[in-house]
């Protein structure tokens, strides 16, 4: 066989292999694709029942949504998702996304959870570069400080700062700067909602 047929032949032999590979990596793709996006959605929806119990609503969380973006309360400069939970149409609470930018190691990023009537029903850390053994006690599976905001609002916590700066929420053992982001940007949650609440439980729009 010639140089010029050998090449050929090892080209399309290539061509083929390649093409096959390519096909067989597409349809695992999309075999699995299905079952990867709803193992996400079902551990998204246990995260938020985590924070506003299954038993108090019986809307379709995952799909009463509404987009929001906020850069002086909630510290988001794109569009994230707030969900609603209701019990036979009426208003139960609303998860926000906000975000702590002045962590001890950078921004960190919390799920709120507001009842209708301006209390917290609890708070969640979603991503944190806190300092491991020190600041990382703000996770719900370090430590149980965050659940200090659960019943909080507006009403009935008149200075939203840590003990150290003369407030009502204990400071971490030898972290403080992380706590004291957590408390503002709750506090923060609570304002938007004050400002907002009409506006963020109006219907979702299909």
């Amino acid at each position: 066989m010639s140089l010029d047929k050998l090449i050929i032949n090892n080209g399309l032999r290539l061509g083929i292999f390649a093409a096959l590979t390519t096909a067989l990596i597409a349809g695992v793709h999309l075999l699995t694709a299905d079952k990867i996006a709803h193992s996400e959605q079902q551990h998204l929806l246990e995260s938020l029942n985590e924070l506003v119990p299954s038993e108090i609503y019986n809307n379709i969380l995952l799909e009463d949504i509404i987009a929001v973006q906020d850069t002086r309360y909630l510290h988001l400069t794109q569009t994230e998702t707030a969900y609603r939970a209701r019990l036979n149409d009426q208003n139960i609470a609303v998860i926000l996304p906000v975000l702590a930018p002045d962590g001890y190691s950078g921004n960190i990023k919390l799920l709120v959870a507001i009842k209708e009537d301006g209390s917290l029903l609890g708070v969640r850390v979603i991503s944190h570069k806190e300092t491991a053994g020190l600041g990382d006690a703000i996770e719900k599976t370090k430590s149980d400080w965050i659940d200090n905001f659960n019943g909080r609002s507006l009403q009935n916590t008149p200075l939203w700062k840590v003990k150290r700066d003369g407030g009502q929420f204990d400071q971490l053992t030898g972290a403080t700067i992380t706590p004291r982001a957590v408390v503002k940007a709750v506090h923060n949650a609570l304002l938007y909602y004050q400002q907002h609440q009409t506006t963020l439980f109006l219907p979702s729009r299909t």
